[in-house]
């Protein structure tokens, strides 16, 4: 079960542009084949997206499909520098209710 945490750093006078774009964007990820977390968080200058995936198929289908080619688009522009994402697997550690993100 794949976990990516993407790091987006929006451009101060786009912030809020950046946060549109995620807000018309993730309800259709959350109907997507395999989403079972697409989280967007905040910071004071960053946005970090949290999102659990039921395998490595199901995501790898969602970064083909429409809602990145949509999100890219939305983005171009408004940030400072190109996104930091990590895919990682999970490493179960102490209580199994809090040792793993579990959406």
């Amino acid at each position: 079960m794949p976990t990516v945490v993407a790091t987006i750093w929006p451009k101060a006078e786009h912030r809020q542009a950046v946060v549109d774009v995620f807000r018309a964007v993730v309800p259709k990820v959350h109907e997507e084949d395999g989403c079972e977390l697409y989280a967007l968080h905040e910071a004071d200058d960053r946005l970090v997206l949290v999102e659990q995936w039921t395998s490595g198929d199901a995501l790898q289908a969602h970064l083909d499909g429409p809602t990145i080619v949509e999100l890219n688009a939305g983005l171009n522009g408004r940030t400072e520098r190109q996104a930091d994402v990590v895919i990682m697997s999970p490493v179960p550690l102490g209580d199994p209710g809090k040792g793993v993100v579990v959406g």
